[in-house]
This record gives C-alpha cells, structure tokens and sequence, in this order.
C-alpha cells in the first residue's frame, strides 16, 4: 500500500481503498475548509508494501521512510493513518477471490470461460457476463472479471469465438470477428451458452444479471439489449453503436449505459447521435458518457502496443468508465 500524508495541522482523512488485480492501493485524500488537498504541496509517502505486522512495526516502517527523505510526522497523524490502514487490510483480508476456467460448448464449438468470485461472500450475488474485445477470450476480458469479483459480483469472461482462438494481430482478429458474426443466430447462442452457465452457478443469485462488453463485446451486449433479452443492465466500453437491427418500441428491457472516447475514430460522433435517437424512440432508459480526447480500446493497458493509430489506453477514462458502470450497478442491484 502507498500513503500519502499530509505535513500540516488539523486535516480529517479519507480513504478509499481502490482494488485493480492484484494490487491493494490505499490512496488518502485530505480535506480542509471543503477544499481537496492541492497535489503540487509536498507531501510524505509512506510505502506500506511489507508491512504487516502490530501497529508498532508499521511505525518503525515509517521511520524507515523517514530517513530515506521524508520529513517529520506528528503521532496523531501516524496513529490516525495506521488505524485506516489496519481497518483497510482487515476488509482486504476477508475478500477471498477465486477464479475458475471452464469448458463450455455451442453446438459443436467448444467454449473457454474463465469465471472469478468472492468466497467469503455469503448467498448468491449478481452475475455479469464479460465479453472480450475483438482479440478474442484475452487476459483483459479476465482482469474485469477478477475486478467484478472483488467489487461485490460473479463475474464470467466468455467466449464468443472457440477455444484457443485469440489473437495479436489485426488481420487475425478480424478473421475471428467476421467468423463468429456472420450468422447473428450463432451470436445468440454463444452468449446466451454462457448467460446460462452463469445462471446456474450457485454463488449468483440468478435473478441480478447484467453484462459488460469491450470493443467487439461491446456491440454484442447491445445487440443482446436490442433484442429484448433478460437482462437488468448492458453496458458497453468503446463498443461499436451502428446496428441493421435497431431497437423496436418497447424492446429494450436491460439499463443501458454506453461509454465511449469523443475521438475514437470507430464511433463517430455521427455513430452516437444515431445510437441516442435509436434508444429515445424504442424508449429504452439509457445514458452516453462520452470521455473528450479519447480513443478506442481506452480501458486496455496493451492498447498502445498495437501500432494500430486510433487505439490508445487511457487511465483517467479507464477509471471514471469502470466508477460509471459500479454505479449503475448500485441502482439496479442495490
């Protein structure tokens, strides 16, 4: 964990604690006189990684930080941060995610899942559905899973194109894209092979389910949500907008939330109008976040590796998109 302390008098502490794979960061924000702490004062960081026993020995960590550079702090300060933090490990503690691959089919295509959740949770939980970008069932559709998992979810990475098919190239990607789309039935059915393996795992309660897409998956839940499935909430990251099946009146039952890059150059502004309209006639609750200066693929850290121009990964985007898609979340499921 790394802690920012403030050197300066009578400030109350906030924490958040923010869960990305494996990674446990404690950020303390400081308030006073209902102004935030300006970031460009200096600060003392406390770098908490390894220290894990009594109070004591964090304190003598702390001095450790002291010599290396970091100036004096007083011992209510280290006694108020040492009790948030020892609070936040207790919660960090208790969550225990486990993940498990699984072997699925459609017809004759076998499936990869990989399906992550918290087993200290008790009862049955809401189930999201994740689908991948168009690279295929990747590591990143499995860290949203795993990031489902520790904000309270069951999350299910599936699989829309057949074991095995994952790809690093465009021109593959494409190739797997243009396969698995072709017969809009077989889209169908792979999603809705998974919907119901998801149903039925028994730590979801099978009546909260929603589903996320990325890219490619982004498209897919959308056309699940245009077509009336039974979902409570879709949500689309940089996912494409334009469809030759638009939403008739009245079909669309899930909440609908759609966030996108305004300089994505595979949604166009033109793309999302149309999307806005499409969803005002069919009467669909919905919302459009659209995040000014980003490109596609913006919640992928490997985004810029690519070579391809209009990808790029965005932290800001990634994180106020994921905050986006947990409130919604908090309204649907409570």
């Amino acid at each position: 964990m790394r802690v920012g302390v403030v050197d300066d008098l009578e400030w109350d502490v906030k924490v958040y604690l923010a869960l990305n794979g494996a990674v446990h960061d404690a950020a303390i924000w400081f308030w006073s006189n209902k102004r935030f702490y300006d970031p460009s004062r200096p600060i003392t960081l406390i770098r908490w990684t390894g220290c894990v026993g009594d109070l004591r020995s964090r304190r003598r960590c702390c001095k450790q930080e002291r010599r290396k550079g970091g100036r004096f702090m007083r011992r209510r300060q280290v006694s108020a941060v040492g009790a948030a933090l020892l609070t936040l490990g207790s919660a960090a503690a208790s969550a225990a995610i486990k993940t498990r691959e699984i072997e699925y089919r459609q017809g004759d295509t076998a499936l990869q899942g990989f399906l992550a959740w918290d087993d200290a949770a008790k009862g049955g939980r809401p189930g999201v559905l994740v689908v991948h970008e168009w690279w295929g069932h990747n590591e990143h559709a499995r860290n949203q899973a795993r990031r489902l998992a520790k904000a309270g979810y069951v999350g299910f990475a599936l699989d829309m194109y057949g074991k095995g098919k994952v790809a690093t190239h465009s021109r593959d990607a494409e190739a797997f894209m243009g396969e698995a789309t072709k017969d809009p039935a077989v889209v169908n059915a792979r999603f809705n092979a998974a919907l119901e393996l998801l149903r039925k795992d028994p730590h979801v309660d099978p009546e909260k389910i929603a589903a996320i897409g990325y890219c490619f998956g982004g498209a897919v839940v959308l056309g699940m949500a245009r077509s009336g499935a039974d979902l409570d909430a879709v949500v689309s990251f940089h996912g494409a907008l334009a469809t030759k099946a638009p939403a008739g009146k009245g079909q669309v039952r899930a909440r609908v939330l759609v966030l996108t890059g305004a300089a994505d150059p595979m949604v166009p502004p033109g793309h999302v109008e149309a999307f806005r309209s499409e969803m005002t006639a069919a009467g669909a609750k919905f919302e459009v976040v659209s995040f000014p200066g980003v490109k596609h693929s913006f919640t992928n850290p490997g985004a810029d590796k690519t070579g391809m121009d209009g990808l790029a990964y965005d932290r800001e985007a990634d994180n106020k998109s994921w905050a986006a898609m947990l409130g919604l979340f908090r309204q649907v499921f409570g």
